[in-house]
């Protein structure tokens, strides 16, 4: 075995491999770009190395730097982690090259099923089911329109190079094809470097099954079951499962055995993936699951798999790759009880699932489950990579108990200022169609609405209540300091009555996201509070953790909100979803569309497409200006019917956070 491992990645990959590589006595060795000088992977490793700017293309993606620093520091073994150079057979030769173990496939396997069109042809030579699509060389836009005719639409286009959902479009109409195409190319070349495209016929209800497969130096080939990974939003896994509901013992065996099969066809060693398709229209059958790709490397769900079986994947790679066998024959792998995991963004859910970046001023994750990440209290959630923040994983009996524990642990999610995307997670995990796993990957499109939909009115009034509390108990002010916002002095509405020692029937008015509420307090002997507002009536009780240590609001005896103190207002908790609330009207910044129709940048980032211009007609949702960030593209839609009037920049442009990249007026 090495003695020495450098992780060529960042987040909580990183941080994933080092936990088992301390584990197993190796030293530990990160690479860390500008952005990431203060980031959690580089404190937990025993060394870190400096290597370029923020821009993932001059630092994580430069393999010559990431290589100087393998040799700077005497790394006697290179992991890749997922995504950057992970799937890159040159770096894989050139760590090689260097007499540096190479933790992943050998570099021949990842070429073979590196590119989608290719693997498709491998896999039909090797009697593996594909998905019915063209995967041919001619790239021009009139063979590859006339070849979703021939398909029948909807088709999936889809990056040849691609993976995470990345350089994928579903289009339904052939009038819509050319604008899908050119995106997908467009995120093809900006995410992989290759702008080339296969299309696939669209599954009307299709479900993402996959199988984690293993294999070694010695011939040896293996699987460790199948995950379901149906949940996705925009082709981005949100929550998965192992293993995959619904799946009989007949299906999981010729799945299985496909998976094996598409292994053995590239002799693969080291811990990989083969994703299939099923029409699950009729439920999950053989003769309805269908190859779409093998991503050669570990996988962002891989903790599901090692909760069912009980086996570090990681300490497998590492093993592997050090020359030994797998650890386990395929009669011996078990498969117990049910796992999930929840991917935790930084994003907007309620606002068009915008990625959220900034500090995270306030950082608190459940304790009673497993729970991988990079970031910490104090950290930065960036522009220039993912948002995924971190992973929460729940492993039970049963599916529905697995279910229901990981909602709660969305729930206990606390983060500040930064959005994230739990609140909505645990709505998932407790609709009615997840729970019976009536699911498919159009799941959340469907359900949509009712998954973003979130009422505020208790964490308003669980915030009302922290602050009229922490006012009454307060008398020296040295909790909420000496700001204007005293129950004596007029707020912009008036003075609502109350004092400490107030009537019954005190009228309070505060704000959530410029929005009134009112409620009537009386004070009770034991410290609580009566409230209520319209039909409701509780009893509240404020529980303190210390002076600015934030507090804990209990409605009639149950739990309801954590609280924590920002300037002179406060910021409940509750259900996985944030709210800010104050005893004066809030100012808050607008972006993206504003009723004005000044079309407004969400975050910094660079300006990929300009679909219309200056002058031109538009509709309501028509696609005005496309922003590239966090690795995405975000179109910025008109807002009404009307006339771009402004438009601001152009193709190329580096963008600044609420910059008005373009104007549209409404029609007369």
């Amino acid at each position: 075995m090495f003695k020495s491992v450098l992780v060529a990645n960042r987040g909580e990959i990183a941080c994933r491999v080092f936990r088992t590589a301390r584990r197993m006595g190796l030293r530990t060795i990160a690479v860390y770009s500008e952005a990431d000088a203060n980031a959690l992977h580089m404190r937990e490793a025993d060394e870190a190395v400096l290597i370029g700017p923020a821009a993932a293309r001059e630092s994580y993606l430069d393999a010559a730097r990431v290589l100087a620093a393998a040799k700077a520091t005497g790394a006697e073994a290179i992991h890749p982690g997922y995504g950057f150079l992970s799937e890159n057979a040159d770096f894989a030769e050139a760590v090689s090259a260097e007499g540096i173990v190479w933790i992943g496939p050998k570099p021949s396997s990842i070429r073979a099923m590196g590119l989608k069109d290719a693997a498709k042809k491998l896999m039909i030579e090797a009697g593996v089911p594909v998905t019915p699509g063209y995967q041919g060389e001619d790239q021009s836009l009139e063979t590859l329109t006339a070849e979703a005719n021939r398909i029948g639409f909807p088709v999936l286009i889809k990056a040849v190079a691609g993976g995470g959902g990345k350089g994928m479009r579903k289009v339904d109409r052939t009038e819509d094809f050319a604008e899908g195409l050119a995106s997908a190319q467009r995120e093809g070349q900006s995410s992989f470097g290759d702008p080339r495209v296969l299309i696939e016929s669209y599954i009307t209800r299709p479900r993402h099954i996959e199988v984690q497969v293993f294999g070694d130096s010695h011939g040896n080939v293996v699987h460790l079951h199948e995950r379901d990974c149906s949940l996705q939003r925009r082709h981005q896994k949100v929550i998965e499962e192992a293993p995959a509901p619904g799946m009989d013992q007949a299906t999981r065996d010729a799945v299985t055995a496909a998976a094996v099969r598409a292994a053995k066809a590239v002799d693969y060693q080291g811990a990989g993936t083969i994703e299939f398709i099923a029409d699950a229209s009729d439920g999950l059958k053989a003769d309805r699951i269908w190859f779409m790709e093998m991503n050669t490397r570990l996988q962002v769900e891989h903790p599901v798999t090692e909760a069912i079986t009980g086996v570090d994947l990681v300490e497998w790679q590492l093993r592997v790759a050090a020359g030994e066998p797998i650890p386990l024959a395929q009669a011996d792998i078990p498969m117990k009880g049910w796992a999930m995991e929840a991917r935790l963004y930084a994003e907007d859910p309620a606002n068009g699932f915008l990625p959220s970046i900034g500090r995270l001023d306030h950082f608190v994750m459940p304790d009673d489950i497993r729970v991988d990440t990079g970031v910490m209290q104090g950290g930065e959630v960036s522009q220039f990579y993912d948002p995924m923040i971190a992973k929460l994983i729940v492993h039970e009996d049963t599916r529905e108990a697995a279910a229901a524990r990981l909602a709660d642990a969305c729930r206990e999610v606390e983060v500040w200022p930064v959005k994230t995307n739990a609140g909505f997670m645990a709505r998932c995990l407790d609709h009615r169609r997840f729970v019976e796993g009536d699911v498919d990957t159009g799941f959340i499109a469907a359900e949509e609405s009712a998954l973003i939909a979130a009422s505020a009115s208790e964490a308003v009034l669980a915030g009302a209540a922290a602050l009229l509390d922490g006012l009454a108990r307060d008398d020296d002010r040295a909790f909420w300091g000496s700001g204007p916002f005293d129950p004596w002095t007029p707020t912009p509405d008036g003075i609502f009555g109350f004092r400490a020692n107030s009537s019954p029937g005190a009228k309070v008015r505060v704000y959530s996201a410029d929005a009134a509420s009112d409620f009537v307090f009386s004070s009770r002997p034991d410290w609580n509070w009566n409230v209520s507002a319209g039909a409701t009536s509780l009893v509240t009780d404020v529980q303190w953790g210390g002076r600015g240590k934030g507090a804990s609001v209990m409605f009639d005896g149950r739990p309801a909100a954590s609280i924590i103190s920002v300037e002179d207002d406060v910021v409940v908790f509750r259900a996985g979803e944030v709210s800010r609330v104050s005893l004066c009207r809030p100012t808050t910044a607008t972006v993206g569309a504003a009723s004005d129709g000044g079309l407004r940048a969400p975050m910094p980032g660079k300006i990929v497409a300009a679909p219309a211009k200056a002058g031109d007609a538009v509709t309501k949702g028509q696609p005005v200006v496309v922003l590239e960030a966090m690795k995405m593209e975000h179109a910025l839609t008109a807002p009404f019917d009307g006339v771009v009037a402004e438009f601001n920049v152009a193709v190329g442009d580096q963008v600044v956070d609420g910059a008005v990249l373009a104007v549209v007026k409404a029609a007369d």
